[in-house]
């Protein structure tokens, strides 16, 4: 049976998504903990190009800035963390099909499992309505990340090494010191240090994520 439940059939349709093939979307919002022989993985793969290219497209036609700063800007827009916050901000979490184990883990709000179904949707949104629907729906849902200039700013991990080049410094070193909790729901704590400056330590669902929250705590004390 892949019914969708009528709240969340109802929820799709209010956050602006369209529904054909129940099955396909049904997979979209199964976490791999249930067992089940579709899950969103596939989906996600395909939905964060969908998003990819949504934004690259929307970038080019409204900046004519060059290709170092496009990309940065594309970066920080279709992370992760950013397509967590729009999970978030649409009230997605409640209609993940996760595991109770996973679930009591923390997994319904993990950065990587909300980024991940919300990818998911994006590519049952493309294979059930085509890509013009697709991009005008991340349009939409990703305007405020957008007109907030989201990006605009030099990466922390960016500015870090420009800082310790400009100061005579040796690279900055990041070293992974914890990682916590299951897979699905994991947290990493990650210290980065100049030398004969300081260290800074930052935690995140990602070590990428942690690595760029440690470089911005040691910009924030020494830079």
């Amino acid at each position: 049976m892949s019914a969708l439940a009528p709240e969340t059939r109802e929820w799709l349709a209010k956050t602006g998504f369209t529904v054909k093939d129940e099955a396909l979307w049904f997979a979209a919002f199964t976490h791999g903990s249930m067992g089940e022989k579709r899950d969103y993985e596939r989906l996600e793969f395909l939905g964060d190009r969908v998003l990819g290219l949504s934004i690259a497209d929307w970038l080019y036609a409204q900046s004519d800035a060059p290709e170092g700063k496009l990309a940065q800007r594309l970066n920080a827009i279709v992370s992760r963390a950013m397509c967590a916050t729009i999970a978030r901000g649409v009230g997605l979490a409640p209609h993940i099909r996760i595991s109770k184990q996973a679930s009591s883990d923390g997994g319904r709000d993990s950065d990587n499992i909300l980024g991940d179904v919300m990818e998911a949707l994006l590519g049952a949104q493309f294979l059930d309505n085509g890509f013009d629907a697709s991009r005008d729906l991340v349009r939409l849902l990703w305007r405020p990340a957008l007109e907030s200039g989201a990006g605009k700013s030099k990466h922390p991990k960016s500015a870090l090494q420009e800082w310790a080049a400009g100061n005579q410094r040796k690279p900055p070193e990041y070293e992974l010191i914890d990682r916590s909790g299951p897979d699905h729901a994991a947290r990493f704590t990650v210290r980065v240090s100049v030398h004969r400056v300081g260290a800074a330590e930052g935690s995140a669902g990602s070590k990428q994520e942690a690595e760029k929250e440690a470089a911005r705590k040691f910009m924030e004390k020494f830079g």
